[in-house]
């Protein structure tokens, strides 16, 4: 079980690392080539990108936690590191989407005329390119592997495709001569980036605050009422992450059952569950009489 986890949280890592490498090239060339410019609206984006990069350096992090094995002070395993890492990185979109105002309300205040150039657009389109496949290949794994890491980083540079987008129109615009632009699709990619924290920040908080896991209760207790000796199945709850799923649940037995039979009947329950969903990690049965009348 050990080696399983190691190996799924090796894969992970090198998908980071890979995301890292691109995330940070997009971003060097994006601010390097906006400061040469004076654009505004490509430096924000390019440090939006750089923001990406760090969002990866906590997932790497935040992994390295998650993937320890089960000890005595996490009987439950340490899984959940991931799903508070990933609120790290809404943090720092909250940090960047904050700078970026500030950028944009200077920039009206003492305006400067962007230089823009073929070249930026070529710029542009490159790093949009490249961020589009690191969105569809993140998402893709996250949700291949159930990892919350992924899923929010993914959720970063679906952010970074849409304010990308708002650059190149934004760089359009401002050759035609519209300066005032820049600023103004500073603050529009701000609201994005914003917007991609607080989506990442419900989603995490769902797993954290224990909200009931996306499961079919109805499934649930059809799997239970299958097993020899169940009379009925209520009480089931269900919480954590979709691939750590915990499950609880109360069944009623024959009142004249030996105890050992009924004991029987629990271990036949949790495998039952486990065999038929395999995301479930813990399945705890309380055994009730059956009430008569």
């Amino acid at each position: 079980m050990e080696a399983q986890i190691k190996n799924y949280y090796g894969i992970i890592k090198r998908i980071l690392i890979i995301i890292l490498a691109l995330n940070w090239s997009c971003a060097l060339a994006k601010i390097i080539y906006g400061l040469l410019t004076k654009c505004a609206s490509m430096t924000a984006d390019g440090f939006h990108s750089l923001s990406d990069g760090a969002s990866n350096i906590i997932g790497l992090v935040g992994i390295s936690f998650a993937c320890q094995p089960k000890d005595y002070d996490h009987p439950y395993g340490h899984k959940k590191y991931e799903t508070l890492f990933s609120m790290a990185i809404a943090v720092i979109l909250f940090a960047v989407c904050f700078g970026l105002v500030k950028q944009g309300i200077q920039r009206i205040i003492n305006p400067i005329i962007p230089n823009i150039t073929i070249e930026s657009f070529i710029i542009m389109l490159i790093t949009l390119t490249i961020n589009i496949f690191v969105m569809n290949y993140e998402y893709r794994n996250g949700r291949k592997f159930n990892s919350d890491i992924l899923i929010a980083d993914s959720m970063h540079t679906k952010a970074d495709i849409f304010t990308s987008i708002s650059v190149i129109i934004s760089l359009i615009v401002i050759r035609l001569g519209f300066n005032i632009i820049d600023p103004i699709v500073t603050f529009i990619i701000a609201v994005f980036i914003g917007y991609t924290a607080l989506q990442i920040i419900k989603n995490s908080s769902k797993i954290l605050c224990d909200t009931a896991a996306i499961l079919d209760v109805k499934r649930i207790s059809d799997i239970v009422l299958g097993v020899n000796g169940v009379k009925t199945c209520h009480k089931i709850r269900t919480r954590g992450r979709p691939d750590d799923i915990n499950i609880d649940l109360h069944v009623q037995v024959n009142p004249n059952m030996h105890v050992d039979t009924a004991h029987k009947i629990s271990y036949a329950i949790e495998e039952a569950i486990k065999k038929e969903i395999p995301q479930a990690s813990d399945v705890i049965v309380h055994i009730e009489p059956q009430e008569k009348g």
